[in-house]
């Protein structure tokens, strides 16, 4: 067969593999798209704890929107084209919730806002920066002690509404709601604080009941007094809306997980020698992004298999604190250790890409320079077709494939 995989905005990969080698094509599964606009208004019209949107907003002096930043595919602008006639009047401005992550570039807010939006409220779009410590207010701490310091805009805004989109996420369980605020608008120091806890082996994805991660994000949210209207939209493989939930920030994030999981888990028949995790655009903007493609493209894998991620990183490694983590320590056994020692954000990327060293081998083919892969314990290929056959030369004659084609999204699960 010829297995063409995506690479990039617009390119696309291809190999020949012998047909008796492959287990398995795996992507988000098919669900049936109904008419985009309907479901977003049955949502929008129908929300949990709240009688409208337009309820929600009346009486409000301003309006903050929490947007998630380009490294996700939510669907953001058009949620604001179905939501137009709901917020004319009103004093709206928006907050990129970027995390810890770095600014937008103009193709990048023309992304996410599509140029209509953005032609219209750019003067009212404003970027989070973790580290500009001046824009932050503390609210409180949570149980676990983490510090609560958000930006401003989120505090001092009269009503909030939250777009969001609903997918697995390898250490919080899944996306939503509630990581607009944290990670979203907290300053760095209480993000770093909240992502200590993923080192704990509770913080994995399609798990929140338990997960340490997520039940910081929820307790230390209880500390900013202000009601908070979430949009959470579910895409398809394809990016379309396959559904929504609106309303409560908390009660509405259920019904979306519900249809997130009909979409994202992908039964597979067993665990394979070999795993391709292919990480699409938007998500293959960088390797701190790209490796949830490893993360989750380990449940599908042998115990010593082999793991390749394919993901251009068009913008390198991003935040490159895992990066001189990895590239100090002598094996992923090691680097686990200096972890233990000593934590600072990103360690927690290092530490899921460590331990996923320490039962398989992890190869890529990238755009990142061979000498930088090599340093992380990742073996670089120049083309899909080198490494596959490498793979399977190494694996042996009964060794299978399971080409995952949305590996930073699709959860595999070996069918019970």
């Amino acid at each position: 067969m010829i297995l063409k995989v995506p690479y990039g905005k617009d390119g696309s990969l291809e190999a020949v593999i012998d047909d008796a080698r492959v287990a398995g094509v795996i992507e988000p599964n098919e669900v049936k798209i109904g008419d985009e606009a309907a479901t977003i208004r049955e949502a929008l019209a129908n929300p949990v704890g709240y009688e409208s949107l337009g309820a929600f907003l009346k009486g409000a002096s301003d309006v903050l929107f929490i947007v998630n930043d380009p490294t996700r595919p939510t669907p953001t602008a058009r949620v604001l084209d179905f939501i137009e006639k709901d917020i004319a009047g009103h004093n709206v401005s928006f907050i990129v919730a970027t995390g810890a992550h770095r600014a937008p570039t103009h193709e990048e807010y023309l992304q996410i806002f599509s140029e209509k939006h953005y032609l219209k409220y750019k003067d009212r779009i404003f970027v989070h920066d973790a580290k500009k410590s001046e824009d932050m207010v503390f609210l409180g701490a949570s149980k676990n002690g983490t510090q609560m310091r958000v930006n401003r805009l989120g505090v001092e805004a009269d009503r909030i509404v939250i777009i969001s989109s609903v997918e697995p996420h390898y250490f919080a369980g899944y996306t939503g709601g509630r990581k607009s605020f944290l990670p979203g608008i907290a300053a760095y120091e209480t993000i770093e604080q909240n992502h200590k806890l993923a080192l704990k082996q509770e913080a994995c994805a399609l798990k929140l009941e338990g997960n340490p991660v997520h039940e910081d994000m929820i307790d230390a949210l209880g500390t900013v007094k202000k009601e908070v209207f979430a949009i959470n939209t579910v895409l398809d493989k394809n990016h379309r809306i396959y559904a929504a939930a609106a309303g409560d920030v908390h009660r509405s994030l259920d019904p979306a997980i519900s249809k997130a999981n009909e979409v994202f888990v992908a039964e597979i028949p067993e665990k394979c020698d070999i795993v391709i995790s292919v990480v699409k655009f938007p998500s293959d903007i960088d390797l701190y992004q790209a490796q949830k493609g490893i993360d989750n493209a380990k449940y599908a894998l042998k115990e010593g298999g082999i793991l390749l991620l394919v993901a251009k990183c068009r913008m390198g490694v991003g935040d490159d604190s895992f990066v001189k983590l990895l590239s100090s320590a002598d094996s992923p056994a090691d680097a686990l250790k200096k972890i233990e020692q000593k934590f600072e954000l990103g360690y927690h990327k290092a530490a899921k890409m460590a331990e996923v060293g320490l039962s398989a081998e992890v190869w890529a083919v990238t755009d990142l320079e061979p000498g930088l892969l090599e340093s992380i314990f990742i073996r670089p290929f120049k083309s899909l077709q080198e490494a596959i056959d490498a793979a399977l030369a190494k694996k042996g004659k009964d060794a299978k494939v399971l080409a995952l084609l949305d590996g930073s999204l699709t959860i595999p699960r070996v069918k019970m």
